[in-house]
């Protein structure tokens, strides 16, 4: 894919568990580099249960699930670069 972003997507907890896998390099349109286009473009939305503690948020993702870029929180529509490492942390329970 000539001018392909490459971006070094991790899950973590349930999701890295669900999925059957933690880590995976990934290229892209960089028109559609940003975390919400690599959710659905992996198809990571079946790995949290519909009836999970949160609602579904209006960024897109399901409810609670977070996303960090480079190890900082960011926005499901924040555009990745290449080389960029992208983390998805499913929605967190207990007490």
């Amino acid at each position: 894919m000539p001018g392909a972003t490459t971006v070094r997507v991790r899950l973590f907890a349930s999701l890295k568990e669900t999925a059957g896998w933690g880590e995976r390099l990934v290229r892209t349109d960089p028109s559609l580099a940003t975390p919400l286009a690599l959710w659905r473009q992996l198809g990571l939305a079946s790995l949290v249960p519909a009836d999970a503690a949160a609602p579904p948020a209006a960024d897109g993702l399901p409810g609670g699930v977070r996303v960090a870029i480079n190890q900082e929180f960011a926005s499901p529509h924040a555009p990745l670069a290449e080389g960029d490492e992208l983390a998805f942390l499913p929605p967190i329970t207990g007490g």
